[in-house]
Order: C-alpha cells, then sequence, then structure tokens
C-alpha cells in the first residue's frame, strides 16, 4: 500500500493515540506468568504485540481478545507455561524475541523462537550472551547471534551484569530471566533505559529496587494478575507533535499519552527547539505517568541532541529528522548507533529518504548532521518497510512543495494502525 501526501494547511483537533507498544508487550507477558487474570485495556492491537500474544498461546496461556482493546489474560503463574510444539514466531517484533528469550530461559522445556526476513537479521547476542551466563542453554546461527534460536531452559543462577549498552529490551530479557532464578539478579547500564519493565514488575508483585543507573530484582516471586490500563504510545504520538510544531497556524491536543521520563526525550527536544508545547491534566495509570500534550506551530532551531538523552528517544529519531530539517540551523543528533540495528538501519533509511525530498544531511558514525530550513520538495519514497520511517516520510510530505509518495506503507500497522485516518481528521477540521 502507498500514500499520497499533499502540503498540508494547519491541523487542529483532540485526538488519542493506539495504546503504548512496549506496555502492551509486557503486560501480556508479566499476566502470563501471573496468577490469576489480567484485564489489559487500551491494548495495542497491532502486528507486533498480536506476535506476542500469540507466542504465548503457544506456550499455553488462554487469553481472550484483543476487543474493543480490551485483552484478558489468564495467568497461570511463574511455572505455569507449558512446552510448545509449534515453532514460536515473533514476526517482526524484537521486543517479542528479547524479552521472550528472557522468560523461556527459566523454563525447563525445549523451545524454538523465530521471525520475519528483517527479525531474523537483527543482532541477538546482547541478550542471549547474559542468558547463557544465567545458565541457559541457548543455539543458534553465527553463535547464537541470530535467530532462529532454539533453548533449552531450566533452573537459573541470578547475575550481576553490567551492560554495555543502554537498551531496555537488554535490561528486560535479564530481569524476566530472574524472576526464575534464587537470589537477586542486577541490571546496571551506562545511561537509564526506558523502565516500563521495572514499572509492570512492581505492578504485579515483584520486588524491585532502583539506584542511579541500576535494577535490583528479587528472584521467584508470586506475581499476581492486576488490571492494566495502557497509556497511549509516545512514539506514534510524536508524528502528530512534530506536524504540528511545523506546519503554520496548527494547534492540536493528543490526549492520554505515556510521559514517562525514560520515554519521553522527544518533548525535552521539541521544546528545546522553541515548540510551543503543554502537558496538561497530568496524572498516574499503573505506575505509568500519563499527560494531554498539547502543540501549536512554532518556529524551530536546530540542537544538538546526545548522551543520556538518546535512549529516552531512540524511537523518535526518524521523526525528529524531520523536525530538523524544518527549523533554522544545524541539528545533530549523536551516540545513537543503535539505530543501525532497527527495522532498518534508520540512520542510512532517514537520510537516504529526506535527501530525496531535497534536506541537508551528513550520516555520521553514531547519528545525523541535519542543517535545516531547505526547502523541501515532494518525491517518490520507499518505507523499507519500516513502520517508523514510513511515517516520519508522511509527516515531511506534510511540508514540502508538491505530491510525496510514500510506497510499502502497510507496516505502518505494526505500531499505527489507523494513522492515516488520524492524520486526515486532523487536517480537516
Amino acid at each position: 500500500m502507498d500514500l499520497a501526501i499533499k502540503p498540508a494547511g494547519p491541523l487542529s483537533g483532540t485526538i488519542s493515540v493506539p495504546g503504548d507498544k512496549s506496555v502492551s508487550h509486557r503486560a501480556v507477558m508479566l499476566g502470563a506468568l501471573a496468577e490469576g487474570d489480567t484485564l489489559i485495556e487500551n491494548f495495542l492491537a497491532g502486528a507486533d504485540c498480536l506476535a506476542t500474544v500469540d507466542c504465548f498461546r503457544k506456550l499455553g496461556i488462554e487469553i481472550d481478545g484483543p476487543a474493543d482493546g480490551t485483552l484478558t489474560v489468564h495467568g497461570r503463574g511463574l511455572d505455569g507455561l507449558r512446552e510448545p510444539v509449534e515453532v514460536l514466531d515473533a514476526a517482526n517484533s524484537g521486543t517479542t524475541m528479547r524479552l521472550l528469550l528472557g522468560i523461556l530461559a527459566g523454563q525447563p522445556f525445549f523451545s524454538v523462537v523465530t521471525g520475519d526476513a528483517s527479525l531474523r537479521r537483527r543482532p541477538m547476542a546482547r541478550v542471549t550472551g547474559p542468558l547463557k551466563q544465567m545458565g541457559a542453554c541457548i543455539m543458534g546461527r553465527q553463535n547464537e547471534s541470530l535467530a532462529p534460536l532454539a533453548v533449552r531452559g531450566g533452573r537459573l543462577k541470578a547475575l550481576d551484569f553490567v551492560s554495555p549498552v543502554a537498551s531496555a529490551q537488554v535490561k528486560s530479557a535479564v530481569l524476566l530471566a530472574g524472576l526464575f532464578a534464587d537470589g537477586e539478579t542486577v541490571v546496571t547500564e551506562p545511561y537509564c533505559s526506558r523502565n516500563h519493565t521495572e514499572l509492570m514488575l512492581e505492578h504485579f508483585g515483584a520486588r524491585v529496587e532502583v539506584s542511579a543507573n541500576s535494577v535490583r530484582l528479587t528472584g521467584r516471586p508470586v506475581l499476581k494478575g492486576r488490571r492494566v490500563v495502557v497509556p497511549g504510545d509516545i512514539s506514534s504520538a510524536a508524528f502528530f507533535l512534530v506536524a504540528a510544531a511545523a506546519v503554520p497556524g496548527s494547534d492540536i491536543t493528543v490526549t492520554g499519552v505515556g510521559v514517562n521520563p525514560t520515554r519521553s526525550g522527544i518533548l525535552a527536544v521539541l521544546q528545546e527547539m522553541g515548540a510551543d508545547l503543554q502537558l496538561l491534566n497530568q496524572r498516574e495509570l499503573n505506575g505509568e505517568q500519563v499527560a494531554d500534550i498539547r502543540v501549536r506551530f512554532s518556529r524551530l532551531k536546530g540542537v544538538t541532541v546526545a548522551g543520556g538523552l538518546i535512549p529516552a528517544l531512540i524511537d523518535e529519531v526518524p521523526v525528529l529528522a524531520v523536525a530538523a530539517a524544518a527549523a533554522e540551523g544545524v541539528t545533530e543528533i549523536r551516540d545513537a548507533a543503535e539505530l543501525k540495528v532497527k527495522e532498518s538501519n534508520r540512520i542510512a533509511t532517514v537520510a537516504e529518504e529526506l535527501r530525496k525530498l531535497g534536506a541537508d544531511l551528513e550520516e555520521l558514525p553514531d547519528g545525523l548532521k541535519i542543517r535545516g530550513r531547505r526547502s523541501l520538495k515532494g518525491a517518490v519514497c520507499k518505507s523499507h518497510g519500516d513502520h517508523r520511517i514510513a511515517m516520519a516520510l508522511v509527516i515531511a510530505g506534510l511540508v514540502a512543495a508538491g505530491e510525496t509518495y510514500v510506497q510499502d506503507t502497510g507496516c505502518i500497522d505494526i505500531s499505527f494502525p489507523g494513522f492515516a485516518g488520524v492524520l486526515k481528521l486532523l487536517l480537516e477540521r
């Protein structure tokens, strides 16, 4: 499916965005490991999260829904998973595969996990390495660095793990494996990555201690089923926040968005760029901070984004590059080499596609240098099968002269089913 985008007038109105992908994944996983039922509201029924649901059904967990955004997971307790008779397919979801590996490492049975062609190219050694240190037997291609991966789990030993990268997926995989280990499992990162797993573990009854960049988990807890209300995904909201900030005359409000400090780096950067942005009706849902976000058009300026801020906005870099292209001055994004191992090499694909529109970008070893305020012009662009690249290019098309075609946009359904319809609604008001 292709999308055609023309330069647009102001965006206006109030919208909501789908449930947070990271929170939706984790709610299903911990609901499966808890005793009793977990009711998940505003669940993201995108392809990635549905892959997680499918895997846990194959592991013997009864799951009702999703219906009207609600999912019920009938948990069987920490030792209730069953050996699957089929290969577990994570599809395109790195979160599903990496976090699931942590859970499977603690199971006394054999399982195999795979994914689509894109996921089978993405690195897994950063997860399989510490899991093998904990006692799991894992086999796979290129020394357990690529899927398919076969796991023979069992009783694990606790690990004090110092991660070389600030990665929520690595941290989460080790912590989830730590649920099945006696003693305390500790993960220390160079920077604090998103903390949804820690918050969710506490919500379900695990003992978690956080200090600076370290997380300590006590093994073998009794988890209890809970109600989880999934906040709106800030990574999905970011596309509209940037659009409103960049398109003259715009004024929009996105309701019920998760503004967890470990995820909301995009808000800090947009404000530093000069965006007219307000957080309204701030509140808390199952440990997650939530707010309504109002953004109005403003003249943006270039900034430097690096260091500890990068883990808090790693998924928003493609659309941040669009904001930078529309801003006055130079924007530099550094310390973001992690982007090379996402659904696509997002450093290379952002540069390649935005250049087609006339943007002035330079690829750096760990990021991008963008010289803003060049007049963008419509072009034919490719998504590279990456949902965030596809949506970022759609937003770029709103500020480009002439018509922009974005090819292969079906991948948007991975995280934001109905994206085009929400954009149309904002442009028609």
